[in-house]
């Protein structure tokens, strides 16, 4: 069990201009496999911690869940969001299988979030490639993520804060490794962060308001 859980630093009086920035500051993360026992239990904690740092200064959470379901690596944000959406009535979650969140929609709904919300805290749910060792991590940091990055797609950084699944390993024929993940892993890995986030979110709503 994590012994340091993340401490984000105050995000005072945050305003950003819209499309949505990164938060400035440090880069940090901290990474959870799937495979342990305590996995579900120590990435809540530390996304409420995030959470609570958001709200106590004044901003509106949104859960940007991104990818696609034409692809099984790529389908980790929808299938978190759609989960998430069956354990939590929070209201502003965004990408699902239903309605997904990918390359040719995503800057048209950075700009509804940064028109709908006065203070947006966005955090972007996303897969990603990386090294063997990881596959099967959960990354959970403060800044934003690139979306497409791994598959040469050129779109915008998104989120305040980031959860990223490391689906499979990096580096070769991105698309067809994305194509060839195994969807056991990408269900393991979005049923641990929807619990998370869930738990994260908490069970009032009544501060978020459009």
């Amino acid at each position: 069990m994590l012994n340091n859980l993340l401490n984000f630093p105050r995000l005072n009086k945050l305003a950003p201009p819209k499309p949505l920035p990164p938060v400035p500051g440090p880069s940090r993360e901290l990474k959870f496999n799937v495979t342990q026992a305590n996995v579900m239990y120590d990435l809540a904690i530390s996304i409420r911690n995030l959470i609570e740092t958001a709200r106590a200064d004044g901003n509106d959470i949104i859960v940007l869940c991104i990818g696609t379901d034409r692809s099984t690596g790529d389908s980790l944000g929808p299938l978190t969001g759609t989960k998430l959406k069956t354990l939590n009535l929070f209201p502003h979650i965004y990408g699902t299988l239903d309605d997904p969140v990918h390359a040719t929609n995503l800057e048209d709904k950075l700009k509804f979030i940064g028109s709908s919300f006065s203070h947006p805290f966005v955090i972007a749910v996303d897969a990603c490639l990386g090294k063997l060792e990881n596959v099967g991590c959960v990354t959970l940091g403060h800044g934003s993520v690139k979306p497409g990055a791994a598959v040469n797609k050129n779109l915008p950084p998104v989120g305040n804060a980031y959860i990223t699944g490391i689906v499979n390993v990096g580096g070769f024929m991105e698309h067809l490794v994305l194509q060839s993940t195994r969807l056991n892993l990408v269900m393991k890995m979005a049923d641990t962060i929807a619990h998370s986030l869930s738990f994260g979110l908490g069970r009032s709503h009544t501060h978020s308001q459009n």
